[in-house]
């Protein structure tokens, strides 16, 4: 028997991480508050930690999805994989060109690329696809806020880069990360 109701609990469990840089920032307050030459500013470098943890946290709830759509994320070691009942595989992030937002028959999915053309197309409310915000966040150039920018707008709309397809195959939505071009020295 549980003390909370189970909205309660949920929403606790989604707040957790939040909850617990907060926790840390007062164990910053309370060196601070001791005092002395050594503790003041340890206290001010927690205290600046859990803020910048706070936000990331923030954002990595923001990120994360109801589980609504079948199959499993899974991220391993550099390699980001979907497996599905109709589609799946795997990308290594390394070979990862482009990233974008798309609808496909009223479903919001990652769209993939790798640097051969290869498309892995990874539904956004699959298990597990929460994984995919720090996996995207260690691509060089990423802008997590751009990741958290994308999930908020609303499932129709389509933004004005983005390339717009019939209705019966869905839109495809402006790119959210593009590999940077590498110099080629000869």
């Amino acid at each position: 028997m549980s003390l909370l109701r189970p909205e309660a609990k949920a929403a606790l469990h989604r707040w957790r991480e939040v909850i617990a840089a907060g926790a840390a920032a007062l164990a910053g307050l309370w060196l601070i508050r001791l005092g002395g030459w050594f503790l003041i500013p340890l206290g001010v470098l927690v205290i600046g930690l859990c803020a910048v943890w706070a936000v990331m946290a923030w954002r990595r709830m923001q990120f994360a999805q109801e589980v609504q759509a079948p199959g499993v994320v899974e991220v391993d070691e550099g390699q980001v994989g979907y497996m599905g009942p109709t589609l799946g595989g795997y990308v290594a992030l390394e070979e990862l060109q482009e990233l974008r937002l798309l609808t496909l028959h009223g479903q919001r999915m990652w769209r993939l690329k790798q640097s051969d053309g290869q498309l892995l197309l990874i539904p956004v409310a699959a298990q597990g696809a929460e994984r995919l915000f720090d996996a995207f966040g260690a691509l060089p150039g990423m802008d997590t806020q751009a990741l958290v920018a994308a999930l908020a707008l609303p499932k129709g709309a389509s933004a004005a880069r983005g390339l717009s397809l019939s209705s019966e195959t869905g839109q495809i939505g402006p790119v959210i990360w593009r590999r940077p071009l590498r110099a080629v020295l000869t």
